[in-house]
This record gives structure tokens, sequence and C-alpha cells, in this order.
């Protein structure tokens, strides 16, 4: 088995890399490359995010309890399933990127079906763990009625778990090879059939949230059957879908290495909209790093990474500033209760601090690891942005993010979406009733 750790190859002599110093013209050119292929990763992500959006909408309007307990299951089913799923796929972006730069195009296809069998496993010990997700939820202090709801939920998402593992890593395959359209098409179509799909289900099967659930399996499924269709009959994948089973089962130890300090650093993250602009453009750039890099060009891999640093910079500070600026009408998009938006006013500062942080986390996350760097990433995500996470969770005025839902309340959800809970949603859900009771009992007054 020759070695793939590192793939670099053919270095490039100190010529070659003046040449691609970063001029004005370089940067012009970079900005095109990545801004082409950004784009519509963003599309695509929006598009996988809004399987679960919609599903939440549809169960929203079956009763509160109904709406509290897919909030609560879509919040944990993603920490610990869907993103964990999606960090340890995230390693194929370092592998099949190097490898596909380097020209060994046969180990595309190898490490990519390495992958999906490392995923099967991960997915069914979070099947494991979902299938006791009320025991879980009422241990952290969550409503017993809404975490039975919760569960029921999650077990009907668990066949989707599967075909969202094998998606992944589809798309990292097709992302290596800046093989954007296929993905964009896929995931559009997917979101389209999920629409009516998750209606009819719901209303007209008389399903309720468990045809919530199981509407976003489908899609999933769908989608994975449409770009499995695309590879096996595409031309322009002839080369790279050869698979040469010696390689994939030597992979997994390779692969493993990656995908844990991958998975570690993406688990823990709880997406917002904005964040899906940022990991656009931390794809693409994630992509051109590990091309540059398995073709031996460490210089253009540097200026891949300071154009995506200086664009999603930019960006986020237009984005931070505008949110500063609207704080105080930013609120009424949300709620009319004067308490709630005078609270999002509150919040705004550092919800545009970690507006910015976010763009640098979702841009250095992707490249740091294709560079060797994992471990020393791994640590700085752990010790700079968990902290920051559990110190805002756990001082109420603070905090950006409050999911509460407790027996002692007065609806079962009174909760406003956020940025920062992170894997510590579960953990002080029950310890900030203070800040929102008042508001709790001016909903209910409203709804009666």
């Amino acid at each position: 088995m020759e070695q793939a750790v590192p793939l670099l190859s053919k270095p490039e002599t100190e010529e070659a890399a003046g040449g691609r110093r970063l001029t004005w013209a370089a940067f012009v050119e970079e900005l095109k490359k990545l801004s082409s292929m950004a784009a519509p990763m963003l599309v695509v992500s929006v598009a996988h995010y809004m399987l679960q959006v919609v599903s939440l909408m549809m169960a929203g309007h079956l009763g509160e309890v109904s709406l509290s307990g897919v909030a609560v299951a879509t919040s944990f089913a993603n920490v610990t399933g869907f993103s964990l799923l999606g960090g340890m796929s995230g390693a194929l972006e370092t592998l099949c990127g190097q490898a596909y730069g380097a020209g060994k195009f046969q180990k595309l296809g190898s490490y990519t079906y390495c992958a999906i069998i490392s995923l099967m496993p991960a997915s069914l010990l979070v099947c494991v763990l979902w299938s006791f997700m009320d025991k879980i939820l009422i241990l952290t202090g969550q409503d017993p009625q809404i975490s039975m709801v919760a569960c029921k939920y999650a077990v009907c998402l668990m066949p989707g778990l599967f075909g969202y593992a094998i998606l992944q890593c589809l798309i990292r395959y097709l992302l290596s090879q800046s093989m954007i359209l296929p993905m964009l098409i896929t995931s559009c179509a997917a979101l389209c059939f999920h629409v009516p799909l998750c209606w009819a289900l719901v209303y007209k099967c008389g399903l309720g949230i468990a045809g919530a659930a199981l509407s976003i399996g489908m899609s999933y499924w769908l989608n994975v059957v449409l770009t499995t269709i695309y590879i096996r009959f595409s031309s322009s994948c002839e080369k790279t879908r050869l698979v040469c089973w010696e390689d994939v089962f030597g992979s997994i130890k390779e692969f493993l290495s990656f995908a844990l300090p991958s998975a570690a650093m993406v688990c823990l993250t709880t997406t917002s909209l904005h964040y899906f602009v940022v990991y656009g453009m931390g794809a693409a750039a994630s992509t051109r790093v590990s091309n540059e890099l398995g073709a031996g060009n460490a210089t253009g891999a540097r200026v891949a990474v300071i154009v995506s640093v200086i664009t999603s910079l930019t960006e986020a500070i237009i984005v931070s500033i505008t949110l500063f600026f609207c704080r105080h009408v930013f609120g009424y998009a949300f709620s009319s209760v004067k308490e709630v938006v005078d609270y999002v006013g509150e919040m705004a500062p550092l919800l545009s601090l970690s507006i910015i942080l976010d763009g640098l986390q979702a841009v250095l996350s992707g490249s740091f690891p294709l560079m060797n760097c994992k471990r020393m990433w791994l640590a700085a995500d752990w010790c700079l942005y968990e902290p920051r996470g559990l110190l805002w969770c756990w001082n109420p005025s603070c905090c950006c993010v409050v999911l509460h839902s407790t027996p002692s309340r007065e609806r079962p959800l009174d909760w406003i979406n956020s940025r920062d809970c992170r894997a510590s949603d579960f953990v002080y859900a029950h310890n900030c009733p203070d800040k929102l009771a008042k508001t709790g009992k001016q909903g209910k007054a409203k709804d009666s």
C-alpha cells in the first residue's frame, strides 16, 4: 500500500513559489476560484439544513408540545448525530483533496468507500443513544411529555441518519474534484421533493411528528440515490470511482486518524443560518488548500487560506455591524413582546462578536487539518470556544441561546434560537427560568 500521509509530491521550487506571491492579481484570481465553489456550496448546505427546518415548521402546527419535542429532538440529534457524522466525513476533505491534487485518482474511490464503511458502525451507536433520548432529557430537567415526543421523533429519524452519513461522504468525494453542479442539482431536487412529502405525511396521512421525521430520511436517501447515479454513469468520475478493496480496508486506520479530531471540532458546533455562509467559504478553502498541497504547491495553499480568511472576515464584520446597529429592531422579527425585544438588544453585541469568531472558525477549521495542524486546532477549539459557550449558558444575562422547557413553566416552550448553546443546551435547560418566566405568562395570555 502506498504511503498516503503526506500525499504531497513534486515540491515547488523557489522560482515557482516566488511566482505565486500574494499580489492583487493573484488575490483576484484566487477569489474567483473560491467564489465559484463557495456560492454553490452555500446553497447545498442551506438545502440540507432546510430539510429539518421544514419538518420543524410542519410539526409546529400540530401543537405546542409537538413543536417543543421536535425542537429539542432536532437540537439533540444535530449535536450527537448529524454533526458527528458530518465531522467524521470531513476527513475526506483532507484525504481525497490531497489525493486528487497528487493525481492519485484511484485513492478517491478507496477513501470514500472506507469512510462509508467506517460511518456505519458510528451511525448504529448514535441510534442506540437516540433510543434513550427521553431518559436523557428527563435527567437534564426537560418535561417528561416533551421528552417522550422528542424520543419518538428521533426514533423515526434513525433511517435518515444512515442516508445522511453516505450523502456526506459522496459530497466530499465530489467536492474534492470541484464537481459542485451535481451536488447543487441533487440537493435542490431533494428539498423540492421534501416539502410536499412532509406536508402529505404529517397532515394527509395523519402520521404527525413521525411523518415529519420520516420525510427527512426519505429526502436524504433520494439525494443519495441521485448522487450515486451521477457518480456511476458520469464520465467525469470514470478515473476516481475505481476501487481497490485492499486499499479500502487498509485505509480505515488512516481515515479515523483524521475523522476523530474533525468530529470533535464539529460535533459541538450548533449551526445557525449565517454559519452556512462562512461554511461555504470554508468548504471551498478546504478543497483549494488540499488540492494545492496534493500537487506540492504550498504557496498556492497559503494564498488560498489568506484569501478565504480575508473574505470571511469582511463578510462577518459587515453582518456584525448591521446586526449591532439594528439590535433594537431585530427582536421584532421573532416576537412582539417588548421584554423579549429588549433581551435581544442586550445579546446583540455578544452575538456580533460570535459571528466574527464563527467566520474565522469555519474557514480555519477547514484549512488547519489539511496542513497536519488538526491537534492544535482541536485544542484551540476546545480551550477557547467551549469555555465561551459554557460561560454564556451558565450566565443567563449574556446567554445568546435559551431553550427551556420544564414542568414549572406555564408554557411548554419558551425559546429563543441562538448560536453558542452547543452540547450545553441540555445541561443548562433548567437553570435559567427567571429571565423568561414573565415572557411565558405573557405568551400564554396571548394564546388564550
